[in-house]
């Protein structure tokens, strides 16, 4: 079976649960909290898809990788998972089910990528330019910071990227002289 076709299949099962629940953002949290322990620790995709882990042993996982408050609907999809032997696409679950509910909620992800630290004032100036660029949208916003841009920032907003970086001007500038020659 196709890899993508699992997680969108139980993705949109658990969030009709949550929808017809009141809990899907709740739910939404969770999987985010999930998705974030996927990232940070690598070591987690390993020991779910490993067979001589016991069930309860990836329960536990599970459970603790969507935060301190557990709400009832993502410890009944856990336990859907590991009956239906599918834990090995959790991640990819977590991932498909935020997906769909910022779909959902028009939600767009916002990642800012500057040079070197913004001051508060400056990063607020930069969200309230993004904020006016995508009216009647949420944006959830994340700040990273790359020496390598040398200077000016980059802002990718849902697969959208306007490149104000040093590092962009001076690779635009070498392609201009390769063609030029």
């Amino acid at each position: 079976m196709n890899e993508g076709l699992i997680p969108q299949r139980y993705a949109k099962a658990l969030y009709k649960l949550a929808v017809e629940r009141g809990n899907a953002e709740k739910v939404y949290l969770e999987m985010k909290t999930v998705a974030d322990s996927f990232a940070s620790n690598p070591g987690l995709q390993k020991v779910l898809s490993n067979p001589y882990v016991s069930r309860e042993d990836k329960e536990k996982l599970l459970l603790t990788a969507a935060g301190d408050m557990v709400e009832d609907d993502y410890r009944s999809f856990v336990r859907l998972i590991l009956d239906r032997k599918r834990a090995a696409f959790a991640h990819l679950m977590a991932l498909a089910y935020c997906d769909l509910y910022r779909k959902e909620m028009k939600i767009a992800r916002v990642r800012i990528i500057t040079a070197s630290n913004l001051d508060d004032t400056m990063l607020q100036k930069l969200r309230a330019i993004v904020s006016k660029a995508y009216p009647g949208m949420t944006l959830e916003f994340s700040h990273e910071v790359d020496p390598e841009l040398i200077g000016g920032f980059v802002i990718d907003v849902d697969g959208q990227r306007l490149d104000a970086s040093i590092s962009n001007e001076i690779e635009q500038l070498r392609l201009k002289l390769l063609r030029s020659n």
